[in-house]
């Protein structure tokens, strides 16, 4: 029989709306002014094993995964929420925060209502062979 893991519940605390990103495909925008300093909400998805991620890995093209402790994966392609689309800048506006079994996202400074949340997403899969398209002044030019 196969193991379930129970899957928190994830919220989002300020009003996004995904649509266009200048960055890479969907991007989330803030809808409302974000405060610095404050948690914007919890990445939504299903909690899996490391060897079910690694096997989803294979057939995605773009990966929407964050390993978590005890060999686990937050998988935000299953049941996602607005966070799901936050896209990679080498000059974010919010920071990423990885507990035990959640993936928070916190405003590094106040954001503008129309403005795209990006986060830092540091250390990857891509192993830093990905082209960065963030557009920052400091890029590093790979993610």
């Amino acid at each position: 029989m196969k193991k379930q893991i129970q899957t928190p519940e994830y919220k989002v605390y300020y009003p996004l709306k995904n649509k266009k990103s200048k960055i890479e495909g969907t991007g989330a925008y803030a809808l409302k002014e974000i405060p610095a300093r404050k948690k914007i909400g919890d990445l939504g998805g299903v909690i899996i094993s490391e060897r079910e991620a690694i096997k989803r890995r294979r057939n995605v093209k773009q990966i929407a995964m964050v390993d978590l402790e005890d060999n686990l994966v937050l998988d935000a392609s299953v049941n996602p929420n607005e966070l799901r689309y936050i896209n990679h800048c080498c000059e974010p506006n919010s920071y990423i925060r990885v507990t035990k079994n959640r993936v928070e996202f916190y405003s590094l400074r106040k954001i503008k209502v129309g403005e795209e949340l990006s986060a830092d997403y540091g250390e990857t899969h891509h192993h830093g062979t990905l082209p960065c398209r963030c557009g920052a002044k400091k890029c590093r030019g790979f993610i």
